[in-house]
């Protein structure tokens, strides 16, 4: 990998837990990126039991100096071990990949990293990805014909995010951001992803740009963080973040016409019938007031 100076440009930051079928794969997308920067890579091993460490300590071992695995003393959860690594990167750009997906194209980090230098209007850059199942012999999902799009705060409030999941970002790795990981909110979170998506183009208000191609791979697995999950604890989990959004951010009239018609056509329903109406009337005034 070609290096113009020795200060890290991004930091590739990987969360695992038993993903020992998977991992390498990840870690192999990582190495052979195609840079005129330096890259680190920083894994969240959260006291894997199937072998998963024992895989990652062998990349480190053959490379020291681009390679660090985080320790823990116990299981701390997805959350938790977010924050550690997010809190770990040193790049100027963060990428992120959890260890049981992968990307594709050696050239992603350098063409994400050339559009965020040359546009300084957006926070965050994705591109599209393929869906598939956990040993890549079936596709679940991929657009052909992918074209750009872009996203700001306003959009990503009522769930408009499509293309930019958790292998396709890189974002400013600035102070303002950082400091997502460092309120006491965020431990609640279920879909950290999307409170880092959220709270980039609030905290900043700039936009995210998807880039025209497909350069990662999604697997859908048991051992996935949502793909095991039923129906109503899923829809509860989103709700629990839901209530979070629309307590920690700002609005505008406009946004908040916005999220309520979101709220009143995703979840209002269901709060009800699983929660209270005293619930949903309290949602609703918090979304208005």
């Amino acid at each position: 990998m070609k290096e113009d100076n020795n200060e890290v440009m991004v930091s590739i930051f990987c969360i695992t837990y038993n993903h020992c079928k998977f991992i390498a794969k990840a870690l192999d997308g990582f190495l052979m990126q195609k840079c005129n920067f330096k890259t680190e890579i920083i894994i969240g091993d959260d006291c894997s039991t199937d072998g998963t460490t024992e895989i990652i300590d062998e990349y480190v071992a053959k490379h020291p100096d681009q390679i660090k695995r985080l320790k823990a003393p116990k299981n701390i959860g997805a959350t938790q071990n977010v924050i550690r690594v997010a809190l770990e990167t040193k790049g100027k750009y963060v990428a992120t990949c959890d260890g049981d997906d992968y990307w594709l194209d050696p050239y992603k980090l350098q063409k994400q990293v050339d559009f965020l230098e040359n546009n300084p209007e957006y926070v965050m850059c994705c591109h599209y990805t393929r869906e598939i199942n956990f040993d890549d012999t079936e596709l679940f999902y991929m657009d052909f014909n992918p074209v750009p799009l872009q996203y700001s705060f306003s959009d990503l409030i009522v769930n408009r995010q499509v293309e930019t999941c958790t292998a396709t970002i890189v974002y400013r790795n600035i102070e303002a951001i950082r400091n997502l990981y460092k309120n006491d909110w965020f431990l609640k979170c279920h879909a950290c992803d999307k409170l880092l998506k959220l709270y980039c183009t609030w905290v900043t208000g700039k936009k995210i740009y998807v880039l025209p191609e497909v350069m990662s791979c999604y697997r859908r697995h048991p051992g996935g963080v949502w793909s095991p999950v039923a129906y109503i604890p899923l829809k509860k989990m989103q709700l629990s973040d839901f209530y979070i959004i629309i307590k920690i951010f700002t609005y505008t009239g406009l946004q908040k016409v916005k999220l309520l018609n979101f709220y009143l056509r995703k979840y209002f329903l269901f709060e009800v019938k699983y929660k209270t109406f005293g619930n949903a009337f309290q949602t609703i005034k918090t979304i208005v007031n």
